[in-house]
């Protein structure tokens, strides 16, 4: 499957049909398929742990083959899972009705008694995480074409749920676990079930912290203020981690300093290109170098600043060259015994970079033009 398309940034607003919620919390649920227990039971050989695919604070993942031969990953919630039944019915809300080549299709779900199940389509390749992270994983296998598709892929996605839908949808857990890859490793995002709906009439949403430590927004999880602009920080440690090939939450042990830290070092150095994972033999370097600017560009620590997902696609897929000078400070969440968001400042003093704040709110660019970029000659 190709995902090179620009389907998402074209298609027309669609509206997201709201659930009935009945008896015990649960929904009376439309547009989609019901499966019983027994089914799904039998669709896993009694949940066998051979067809374990994955598992989570949420409960485990499992490959099922249903009684018509179809394959589906089938998402079997603890009862001690930390999504619970709110999350659990957030997630089937909020995607039942949502369909596009980026993201994880709903097939169905199972609410008997105590039991939360819900049945996706299965993906050959499991999740990023595991094909560029694992510890078994071949990362060679991702050359750069490959790479440079996924990250256009999981924007595209990301442009459906901002732009797309009425009222669009914050993912809020953007990271590698929740990005599944297909037969042709075309990156489809999934997990929704901390997703938030956000009305276009206001600035934020003021709410509890929630997604995952390292891919969290400084704003966000600072203050709880919930934008757009959090998805797109956290795209940026994605793109980071898929053009470095390095995970970051375990970056301090395999460069001695957080993943944004140090690729922000780099580029202070003007050595940006050291980045790069040393298991791409082959790659465009320009491409690769504007890649990397654009992580940081999606990071920077104040969020006015960060642009909209649909600016990332067009400097993503377009041979431009971007300004460096606009490119301020990132933000990393350091989690310690105070859990806390801090800045890092270069190790030159006389560096003429911008270290900004969450109260710069100077905007670079404006929607009908990206200001902080410029056509290169053709």
């Amino acid at each position: 499957m190709s995902c090179s398309c620009f389907g998402a940034l074209f298609s027309c607003k669609k509206h997201i049909k709201p659930t009935e919620q009945r008896s015990n919390g649960f929904l009376s649920v439309k547009n989609i398929r019901l499966f019983s227990y027994v089914e799904l039971k039998s669709a896993t050989v009694n949940f066998h742990p051979s067809n374990k695919i994955g598992q989570g604070g949420f409960g485990t993942v499992y490959k099922g083959v249903l009684m018509n031969g179809v394959v589906v990953a089938i998402k079997v919630l603890s009862t001690e899972s930390r999504q619970g039944v709110s999350e659990f019915l957030t997630e089937i809300d909020v995607i039942t009705n949502v369909k596009h080549p980026n993201l994880v299709e709903l097939i169905g779900c199972c609410v008997e008694s105590s039991n939360r199940i819900l049945v996706y389509e299965f993906l050959e390749n499991s999740s990023l995480d595991r094909a560029l992270l694992g510890r078994n994983c071949d990362a060679s296998k991702l050359n750069w074409h490959i790479r440079s598709e996924i990250c256009l892929g999981i924007a595209r996605g990301i442009i459906h749920l901002h732009e797309d839908l009425v009222p669009p949808i914050v993912h809020r857990d953007i990271k590698p676990s929740n990005i599944l890859l297909d037969s042709n490793f075309a990156p489809k995002i999934g997990d929704f079930g901390v997703a938030k709906l956000f009305p276009d009439n206001i600035t934020h949403i003021s709410t509890r912290v929630a997604g995952t430590t390292g891919y969290l927004a400084p704003e966000y999880a600072l203050q709880g203020h919930l934008t757009k602009k959090a998805d797109i920080y956290s795209f940026g440690v994605v793109l980071l981690e898929i053009i470095t090939g390095r995970s970051n939450s375990r970056s301090f042990s395999e460069c001695g300093k957080p993943l944004l830290e140090w690729v922000w070092s780099l580029f202070e150095e003007n050595s940006l290109i050291e980045v790069v994972d040393p298991a791409l033999e082959e790659y465009p370097q320009e491409q690769v170098l504007r890649y990397t600017k654009v992580a940081l560009f999606c990071t920077q620590a104040a969020a006015a600043r960060r642009p909209s997902m649909l600016q990332v696609v067009d400097m993503l897929s377009m041979p431009v060259q971007l300004n460096d000078e606009e490119i301020t400070i990132p933000c990393y969440m350091e989690e310690d015994s105070r859990k806390f968001i801090r800045g890092f400042r270069a190790k030159n003093s006389n560096s003429s970079r911008k270290y900004s704040t969450s109260t710069d709110t100077t905007i670079p660019f404006t929607s009908s033009q990206v200001t902080f970029t410029e056509i290169s000659p053709r």
